[in-house]
């Protein structure tokens, strides 16, 4: 039952929340944080729960509908249970509409929980494309000036990928007989697997998004509210990585492995593009979204060497993301709430007059450029040695978008915490105290996953190592 809870429990608090906001402000606000801390609550609770069985896996199933948490959904519904929480407290001073905002976010956490918990491929579709409802109405009714330009374009990159990617979901419901998520009892044609593979893993791609397909993420990322970039950035753009590994190289191991190389190249392209990009913004917030693409190409690099140590990366690194990506919007967004702008050029000696700001802001960026000792590192190191042993020298091409990380990380640190206070910022007052605990709550766990990222390999392993033994491959 908890597994159907953490889907329904948010979908329930969505129409509380939508109908609470018509008795007034306050009431959605609080309904739509104690669902998403119940959340949180069930999130771990389903947790321990699958730890306690013998074989760490999780299931749940009713007429026909079956939900599976193992390690690779374990800790991505952890990370959106948390960033749930999150997204709540950077929208409680949203006065337009609360109560629709508040059903929206949490109606999105609910379509994310069913992405990540499907153990049929009819329920991930659907689950896959319920985001884009929720999150389509967030950028196109609380965005910014050009939130209807974001909003559409992306609805249109995310449905024009997801129609194809249905396409080969019925290819492949249509040959193995079957809608259970797994390696098929009935083996793929060969011959149909390489274009199979595209065509499943081109809505997933999008997603992620690599590297052409991501023009979509830098404007949906300015144009929309804190919360719905936090979401995004923090568990939606996961769902093309997870997608990747629970379904598409599953029904298509042989494409995955002719599609491999390509992978790989899109991957580093991503990282050194994204890299080159997020330096070159005078946005602090577009700076901030083509780091996402940086990141997340170390994502697709772990996933295109096809071993468990690459797949155990892409997970580090997923998680990792979502709690930096989310803290740095959360900061901000914050901060843009207070000056009502993100010109890097406007801002100087931040961390002077807004000291919380100003030290979180630090903390995040060391954690973006993968300082050591934080949750940036590990993942992404892993990433690159595993690419090493599938690509050989051709990895070193990272190391590009490693130097620019950090270059494009503390300039944006110089230019907007230290230097000079402009006049127009000397009655600037620091970030709130509720933005200050959620803060915290991310800075802890990009801590604690960077001191100890065994605690995330640990769960990963034994699904990253059935894995790779379906698709024969090695370690």
């Amino acid at each position: 039952m908890t597994l159907f809870a953490l889907i329904i429990v948010p979908l329930a608090g969505a129409l509380v929340a939508w109908i609470a906001g018509r008795r007034g402000h306050v009431k959605p606000r609080l309904v739509g944080l104690l669902t998403a801390l119940a959340e949180g609550v069930l999130a771990a609770t389903a947790l321990a729960q699958m730890l306690a069985s013998s074989d760490q896996v999780l299931l749940a199933s009713t007429r026909g509908m079956q939900l599976v948490l193992d390690g690779l959904s374990a800790p991505l519904v952890l990370l959106t249970g948390l960033i749930g929480v999150v997204a709540v407290i950077a929208s409680w001073r949203i006065a337009d509409r609360p109560g629709v905002h508040h059903a929206l976010l949490l109606a999105l956490e609910a379509a994310v929980m069913t992405v990540f918990l499907a153990g049929d491929l009819i329920l991930f579709y659907v689950g896959w494309e319920a985001v884009l409802i929720p999150m389509f109405f967030l950028i196109g009714g609380w965005g910014h000036e050009n939130r209807r330009h974001a909003a559409l374009k992306f609805f249109l990159y995310t449905f024009v990928g997801s129609v194809l990617m249905l396409a080969g979901i019925i290819v492949a419901v249509m040959t193995v007989k079957s809608t259970l998520i797994g390696a098929p009892s009935i083996p793929i044609d060969p011959a149909t697997q390489p274009w199979l593979f595209w065509l499943i893993g081109i809505g997933m791609l999008v997603k992620v998004p690599v590297f052409p397909l991501h023009t979509w993420l830098p404007d949906a990322h300015v144009e929309a509210p804190t919360a719905g970039s936090i979401m995004l950035a923090g568990v939606l753009l996961k769902m093309g990585g997870y997608g990747l590994m629970r379904v598409a190289i599953p029904y298509a191991p042989d494409g995955f492995a002719a599609a491999a190389p390509v992978l790989g190249a899109l991957g580093m392209a991503g990282i050194i593009y994204g890299a080159l990009m997020a330096f070159a913004q005078t946005d602090l917030k577009r700076l901030v979204a083509y780091s996402s693409v940086a990141h997340m190409g170390f994502v697709v690099l772990g996933i295109a060497t096809g071993t468990s140590l690459g797949y155990a990366a892409a997970m580090l690194a997923m998680v990792s993301h979502g709690l930096v990506s989310a803290l740095l919007f959360l900061l901000v967004g914050s901060l843009y709430e207070r000056t009502h702008t993100r010109e890097i050029a406007r801002f100087g000696g931040l961390g002077a007059r807004t000291p919380r700001w100003g030290g979180l802001f630090v903390f995040a960026a060391l954690a973006s450029l993968g300082l050591p000792g934080l949750s940036g590192f590990p993942g992404e190191l892993l990433a690159v040695i595993a690419g090493f042993g599938a690509f050989g020298w051709w990895i070193s091409l990272v190391a590009i978008g490693a130097l620019l990380g950090a270059v494009y990380n503390l300039s944006a640190v110089r230019r907007v915490v230290h230097g000079g206070l402009a006049e127009e910022w000397s009655a600037l007052s620091d970030i709130s105290r509720g933005d200050t605990i959620a803060a915290a709550v991310l800075c802890g766990g990009i801590v604690v996953i960077g001191v100890a990222p065994d605690l995330i390999l640990r769960l990963t392993d034994p699904a990253v190592t059935l894995l790779v033994r379906a698709l024969g491959g090695g370690s």
